[in-house]
């Protein structure tokens, strides 16, 4: 039975760090937040996102549902939300949320503090009583099937269909047939292997729901006058070796590996602990998706890379897998696990196997390259309202159903 130390909640679940968490509920405040946490301990991340502190009702939701989703990650020992004051999302619910997941939680609101200089100098010290409540938190063993592990690809290239994504399927095998959960997201990029994925499904309905995310999708696209067939592989997927849609998509569904497809969720939704494969309804955008998928509940995230990448994230540890000799070459410091020898020969089993022990010893809290680094990112899929319904930042369909009639 394998085994890691991580950090029990009061609501159960258990974490792999212990940050506190500084939660900017709009734009308005992000640089505030971000402030805030780099003045504060060490342990303290910002989330810094684009979105406005008035949208439309549908986008709201969808911010409210993954800011708190992202305050309640099973990483997160405590949270400040900061405001300006004027955002429409629901700060109180948020707050609230937090507070029934049993985490100490302050709210924290410019105006009221009469501006900047002293938001800030109070939101530090706020951070600072969180930290020191939260600081006793000792780990303790847990089963490695209580991890929900994010899989997330960018900058690909022909070695990332080779090796790393299929490598990363291997240990994301070894998590689910270890009782964990694993999710892989970016429905885009399912076009062209759809029905690879739909006869993987594990009964009719997720093969049903499954199949109707991905036609939205297109479908939206194609009411905005958008060929996604067409725009595949990217410009910079296609200097990487990558020629035609249904190549990029066979390598992308690659990295979750061959256990059955037990549901598909909408974006930032929560993610089941010990579900099996859950796949995630997510747009393209690396950055928005790793956060929808840590947003849902994941503890760690893996990406893959073949022509280079440093996407980190503020919540969860992001494991870098380089599919590229040459990359690996050049972007090591970068890197956590070289699967570019599979090019060369390695057997992928041993490299899966290898990527599986990286993600226990991340879990046990070795730190990754990019946390080394401080590379934070983080941003939310924008729902934007148009005639034809609503469509996510990336001018997908997302949120209401979209007809190609």
């Amino acid at each position: 039975m394998d085994t890691f130390d991580g950090y029990r909640r009061p609501d159960g679940r258990i974490g792999v760090r212990n940050i506190v968490a500084v939660v900017p509920l709009s734009v308005a405040v992000s640089a505030v937040a971000t402030q805030i946490a780099g003045e504060g301990p060490e342990r303290a991340h910002a989330t810094p996102h684009q979105l406005s502190a008035d949208a439309p009702d549908a986008t709201l939701e969808q911010t409210r549902r993954v800011l708190e989703g992202v305050a309640t990650n099973p990483n997160v020992a405590g949270a400040v939300l900061v405001e300006l004051g004027t955002e429409r999302v629901d700060g109180e619910g948020i707050a609230d949320a937090v507070a029934a997941a049993g985490r100490p939680v302050e709210r924290l609101s410019v105006r009221e503090c009469g501006g900047t200089a002293a938001a800030v100098e109070t939101g530090v010290e706020l951070v600072d009583d969180l930290a020191a409540e939260t600081a006793d938190a000792r780990r303790e063993s847990a089963d490695v099937s209580e991890l929900v592990l994010a899989v997330e690809c960018g900058g690909s290239d022909a070695t990332s269909g080779l090796a790393a994504n299929p490598s990363v399927g291997n240990a994301c095998d070894r998590l689910v047939d270890a009782g964990g959960t694993a999710t892989f997201s970016e429905t885009p990029e399912f076009i062209g292997a759809e029905h690879i994925l739909a006869e993987r499904c594990a009964d009719s309905e997720v093969r049903e729901k499954l199949l109707a995310y991905v036609d939205r999708r297109e479908a939206a696209a194609e009411l905005m006058g958008a060929d996604l067939r067409g725009a595949q592989p990217s410009p910079g997927n296609q200097e990487g070796g990558l020629t035609t849609i249904e190549e990029k998509s066979l390598g992308a569904i690659s990295k979750g590996g061959t256990t059955p497809i037990r549901d598909i969720v909408p974006y930032g939704s929560e993610l089941p602990v010990g579900g099996g494969l859950v796949l995630m309804d997510t747009p393209g955008y690396d950055i928005e998706s790793v956060t929808g998928k840590v947003a849902g509940g994941a503890q760690i995230a893996i990406f893959t890379t073949g022509r280079g990448s440093t996407t980190g994230n503020p919540i969860a540890p992001v494991i870098k897998v380089c599919g590229n000799p040459q990359t690996w070459d050049r972007m090591a410091s970068n890197m956590d696990v070289n699967a570019s020898t599979v090019v060369a020969g390695d057997d992928l089993e041993a490299v899966g196997e290898r990527i599986y022990e990286t993600v226990l010893e991340t879990a046990n809290g070795r730190p990754t390259a990019a946390e080394v680094r401080g590379l934070r990112e983080f941003a939310i899929n924008e729902l934007q309202p148009n005639e034809l319904g609503y469509f996510d930042g990336d001018g997908i369909g997302d949120g209401e159903e979209v007809s190609r009639s």
